[in-house]
């Protein structure tokens, strides 16, 4: 009896297809599941129920594939990311920064600054934990959750424990502020009702971590915070090729307790940037767009379920307690600190 095997030609089907399969599978039943009502309403995207399904393949099905699917994995993992991040740019005009106007561009730019940096005060210094972890819970929580996630891993080279340990962190939080948010504003109507509704919208984009989480935040306070938290959110988002690049560069250059070898130039934030300024210009038909965009959204979860099957239980408990404390203490800066810089910015700019 032989045994089966893959068609040699072409070369690349050979060797990847059945891990890429199965990441494609994983990223569609998380599609599915992101569209349903209840699922919906917890603010759960795709990006994040594909590693939430990924784990729990990695955990269970997956050690028996391994040998068949790692190849693909490996390249979803690694190649598909870069293309999705590259094609997130059609999501971004430079028309969506006047939106905001001058005030919403500051209190990200601040937002996003001090965010990063607190992150890296308290998780090094204070918690003692591993640089590449604080900086992969950092780039989540200052700009757009487990996509700044997965896009800083080239970066800083992490591995794929403590890059899904970073993606758990956003995820947590940022579902949590779905349901603080709301009650939130009641609150602000009581203690500053020079707030307006819009304010509140940017607010809640530039201070939630993820899109969907976003959206759902803004949607529950009224129509009109919702459209100003997405132009805020995706203000932020737009910044992510920028904080990778500074990141980049900061990493050449910054001595570091071990020698690191080969920090890669994030090539692909370049084409993001490329790519958004292209959107810019309205060439392309809409309809096109949305196709595109779907394929990013298609790209980034097949790329976070290749993270979820190669993370394991016993390595995350090895993580410990003090991510998630990380991640609580950044949470409620960016409800604290991040309202500060909202209100001292809307007063002195307009």
């Amino acid at each position: 009896m032989t045994e089966l095997t893959f068609p040699r030609l072409p070369f690349f089907i050979h060797h990847r297809f059945p891990g890429l399969l199965l990441t494609a599978a994983i990223a569609g039943g998380a599609a599915w599941l992101a569209q349903r009502p209840e699922i919906a309403g917890l603010g759960l995207g795709a990006l994040t129920l594909a590693i939430m399904l990924g784990i729990l393949v990695g955990n269970t099905l997956y050690p028996s594939l391994a040998p068949h699917c790692d190849a693909g994995v490996l390249l979803a993992k690694q190649k598909l990311l870069r293309l999705g991040v590259i094609l997130f740019g059609f999501r971004i005009t430079l028309q969506q920064i006047a939106d905001v106007g001058a005030s919403g561009v500051l209190i990200d730019v601040l937002t996003l600054s001090s965010t990063f940096f607190i992150t890296c005060l308290l998780g090094i210094k204070l918690l003692k934990l591993d640089r590449e972890t604080v900086w992969l819970i950092g780039a989540g929580s200052s700009i757009c959750g487990a996509a700044a996630v997965l896009a800083t891993e080239p970066v800083v080279k992490a591995s794929p424990t403590k890059v899904a340990v970073a993606v758990a962190t956003v995820v947590l939080y940022g579902t949590l502020a779905i349901l603080i948010y709301p009650p939130l504003w009641l609150l602000a109507q009581h203690y500053f009702p020079q707030l307006s509704v819009a304010q509140f919208g940017i607010f809640t984009g530039s201070t939630i971590h993820e899109v969907a989480q976003v959206v759902a935040a803004g949607h529950a306070v009224g129509p009109v915070a919702e459209n100003s938290a997405v132009i805020a959110k995706m203000l932020r988002v737009m910044m992510l090729a920028p904080f990778l690049l500074c990141l980049s560069g900061w990493l050449r250059r910054a001595p570091q307790q071990t020698p690191r070898q080969g920090i890669a130039f994030p090539w692909f934030a370049l084409g993001f940037i490329g790519v958004a300024l292209f959107n810019s210009l309205h060439l392309l038909p809409a309809a096109w767009v949305a196709d595109i965009n779907q394929v990013a959204n298609l790209l980034l979860a097949m790329a976070m379920a290749a993270l979820g099957l190669t993370t394991r239980f016993g390595a995350l408990r090895q993580a410990g307690v003090k991510p998630l404390l990380l991640g609580l203490m950044v949470f409620v800066w960016l409800i604290v600190g991040g309202g500060a810089i909202n209100l001292l910015a809307q007063h002195f700019l307009h």
